[in-house]
């Protein structure tokens, strides 16, 4: 499943990156840009604008309109109005910054890419060809578990 987000949805589409969605994102686009590009790459539109919503609608474009901020809550009206899953995947994880999928790379290839802290503490790495940006699951990944933990528990309880 693919989608397109308006440039109200940065921090949401960085998410849905990182669980392997092929999403792309542009801070300043045109609506109009925005629809045609959904319907010639069959993508989904995500939006926070009401009227951009309907104009989807309208036009044919499957679209969900997020009216939350919170990062769970939106994931969690995705994955109930399309069915998509909300787990990370390893093997199929994307660059949060270009949308490019992301390589395992070994650690000995990654150490001239990282501190010497982090080399001591981590083990798995990904690396994205194209920007060339290396990622591991840090201190940060407790948030990123609870916050799936809680979308996937409002996916399920029928919030």
């Amino acid at each position: 499943m693919n989608f397109i987000a308006d440039s109200m949805l940065g921090n949401l589409v960085r998410w849905l990156r990182l669980l392997g969605y092929d999403t792309l994102y542009f801070r300043n686009v045109e609506d109009w840009k925005l629809l045609e590009m959904a319907k010639g790459d069959g993508r989904i539109l995500l939006t926070k604008d009401l009227a951009l919503y309907r104009k989807a609608l309208k036009k044919g474009v499957t679209s969900v309109y997020i009216e939350s901020s919170n990062v769970a809550e939106a994931l969690a009206l995705i994955a109930k109005k399309l069915g998509i899953r909300l787990r990370f995947d390893g093997d199929n994880t994307r660059c949060p910054l270009c949308n490019t999928l992301l390589m395992i790379i070994p650690k000995a290839e990654a150490l001239h890419l990282i501190s010497p802290e982090v080399s001591r503490k981590y083990d798995v790495f990904w690396r994205c060809p194209k920007c060339l940006k290396v990622f591991w699951q840090g201190n940060h990944w407790s948030t990123i578990e609870k916050i799936l933990e809680e979308a996937n528990t409002l996916v399920g309880c029928g919030h």
